[in-house]
């Protein structure tokens, strides 16, 4: 889930940042600081909207750069349990299928791609369904499920469980199949025109 958050924090501004806006240099700092970072609470940095001094800047014996206490305004991203998410395949193996949802990866196990027995194919590479058909490949785009949620320090070591084994989710076109077999299986003909949706 996409969200603005707000935090305080102090920021070491140099002194050859002094003479232009103070805001701005601020808020170009914690740009290249903060921009990519994961945060436990927050999530994924996305970006800094906005940087405001709170107050007189503060000197520290030493140092010829002035501290500021400042409120920014942080674009995150944070997945949610249970949040139904919109993402691009990025890449298969023989354990599960990769979901680019935005800046960060979540993993569809290969139990959890469909309900159907699933083989692994690493000439495509991508993965085809026993009694459905069903395929995956990458490029795909797919709906999931979130189901687990680990936010680490980083977005390599950030861990995203997703899944797509109940109706509605996974590719667009899986439901129609499914609509077509069930017709089928009640002895009827799907509609003229081919499609069921």
């Amino acid at each position: 889930m996409y969200s603005l958050a707000k935090i305080r924090d102090t920021i070491r501004v140099p002194p050859a940042k002094f003479s232009s806006d103070l805001n701005q240099s601020i808020l170009g700092i914690v740009r290249g600081d903060m921009e990519g970072l994961v945060d436990s609470e927050l999530g994924v940095i996305i970006a800094v909207t906005e940087a405001r001094k709170k107050g007189e800047g503060k000197i520290v014996p030493g140092d010829p750069s002035a501290y500021f206490d400042s409120e920014l305004t942080l674009l995150v991203y944070k997945p949610q349990v249970n949040e139904v998410v919109e993402g691009i395949v990025s890449e298969a193996t023989e354990f599960g299928a990769f979901v680019k949802t935005g800046p960060i990866e979540g993993l569809v196990h290969v139990s959890q791609i469909a309900d159907d027995f699933i083989t692994y194919d690493a000439n495509v590479p991508g993965f085809t369904g026993r009694d459905s058909k069903r395929t995956l490949k990458i490029g795909d785009t797919v709906t999931a499920k979130v189901v687990s949620v680990s936010m680490k320090g980083t977005i390599p070591d950030s861990k995203i469980g997703l899944t797509m084994r109940q109706p509605g989710l996974g590719k667009k076109e899986w439901a129609k199949i499914k609509k077509v077999v069930r017709m089928e299986k009640k002895g009827k003909a799907p509609p003229k025109g081919g499609d069921v949706a």
